[in-house]
């Protein structure tokens, strides 16, 4: 018996048919369905495949072009691309819909990446940027669905991140990156400012920065010198750790009397083995710079904020975590071909994320969007959110064409 095909394409072909009165003369026809681009030839399940193929399965549109090639149906590259930018623009309310979950929460989990984006004037590429947000209230319990919202720009100036956060008000895991300063800088209301003029001005914003920074580079440099003094710190970070393992799913406020109680202590301990081992090492070493990072006057309280907010993370890792699958894409597709592929991109690993998070099967939801969104009610889009829909079946095999 020969080995069953994984899957099949299919073309389904509408019969319209015509009838006329014969008293009046008038013509009746059944209206064409709806698809999801508009007299375009892909249906929901061939249009989700591409999307799933390129964003979640990393594979280029050229290699798609290829294996359609090979299953006897002919899809030029070009073709693919116009395909991929329709469906962009079917998910941007959806996209949009995310954007506004994230910043109605109280706290988000922050990073970016650099995104290499084709330049013809140039004749290379210029470096574009990914910005991710995650919002995760699962290590306190809640019930409120994870999800991340990706943002692109053309450079990694402060203003981007300024404009993104600009409705949110509430506490941002970040690591210490300078750019990002703007974004609490701006946020925050000004030494001389009354209770009123704080109230009247913009929302406030906190930090809190990443343990797993300042532990990253203390373990580089144990592995790379094995320093006693490396090793002690990490020892020390450990224990932080090992108090969160065992409080996550706690309520806030068992979190937080838990972070008093037991993480206090060993934050005040820690910080004063840093300075002493700091006094014991030469200025410019790469040790020492690792070691002033942590306890620099700016960072250290917002490395101890999350002792004092249930609600908040010890590390930026949910941020890092929704990172990797660009990482893995932007090795197979080399760079996006334009600002406005990068925008595209944006828009699909908001929806792909949000549904691994939600251990939804991503091309699944892609065609139960495609399906639905068209003939959707704009001011109802929330409920094609992934953690509103319902999939009982898994996605068929088939591609209707």
């Amino acid at each position: 018996m020969g080995a069953t095909p994984p899957g099949y394409f299919k073309v389904i072909g509408h019969v319209r048919e015509k009838h006329s009165c014969v008293s009046c003369a008038g013509i009746v026809q059944a209206p064409a369905p709806s698809r999801p681009i508009e007299r375009g030839l892909p249906g929901p399940g061939l249009l989700a495949h591409v999307v799933a193929g390129k964003y979640c399965r990393h594979q280029p549109l050229y290699r798609q072009s290829e294996e359609y090639g090979y299953a006897g149906v002919p899809i030029d590259r070009s073709t693919l691309t116009q395909w991929v930018g329709a469906a962009s623009g079917l998910v941007s309310p959806l996209a949009q819909a995310i954007r506004r979950y994230l910043r109605n929460a109280q706290q988000l989990h922050a990073d970016d990446t650099p995104l290499p984006v084709l330049d013809p004037g140039r004749g290379s590429t210029k470096t574009g940027y990914l910005w991710t947000y995650v919002r995760d209230e699962r290590p306190w319990g809640t019930a409120q669905a994870p999800a991340v919202w990706f943002e692109y720009s053309p450079n990694r100036k402060g203003i981007h991140p300024q404009h993104h956060l600009r409705d949110f008000r509430g506490v941002v895991h970040s690591d210490a990156y300078s750019g990002l300063n703007q974004v609490f800088e701006c946020f925050a209301p000004s030494k001389g400012a009354s209770r009123s003029d704080a109230r009247a001005g913009p929302p406030r914003i906190r930090r809190s920065l990443c343990w797993a920074h300042v532990r990253r580079k203390l373990y580089d440099l144990y592995v790379a010198l094995d320093s006693p003094i490396a090793r002690e710190s990490i020892d020390r970070i450990g224990k932080l750790y090992a108090i969160e393992r065992e409080i996550r799913g706690l309520s806030p406020d068992e979190r937080r009397r838990e972070r008093q109680r037991r993480a206090v202590p060993l934050l005040a301990s820690l910080h004063a083995c840093l300075l002493s081992q700091l006094g014991q090492l030469p200025n410019g070493s790469a040790l020492a710079t690792a070691i002033r990072y942590a306890i620099k006057p700016t960072h250290w309280p917002s490395l101890t904020y999350y002792c004092t907010d249930g609600q908040v993370e010890i590390d930026n890792n949910a941020a890092e975590r929704s990172l990797r699958r660009v990482a893995l894409g932007r090795r197979s597709y080399l760079f996006a071909g334009s600002d406005a592929g990068g925008e595209r991109a944006a828009a699909m690993y908001s929806l792909i994320g949000s549904c691994k998070l939600n251990k939804i099967d991503p091309e699944s939801y892609l065609r139960y969007a495609f399906e639905h969104i068209a003939d959707h009610p704009i001011n109802r889009i929330d409920e094609l959110l992934p953690w509103n829909v319902s999939l009982s079946q898994p996605a068929s095999m088939s591609r209707a064409a």
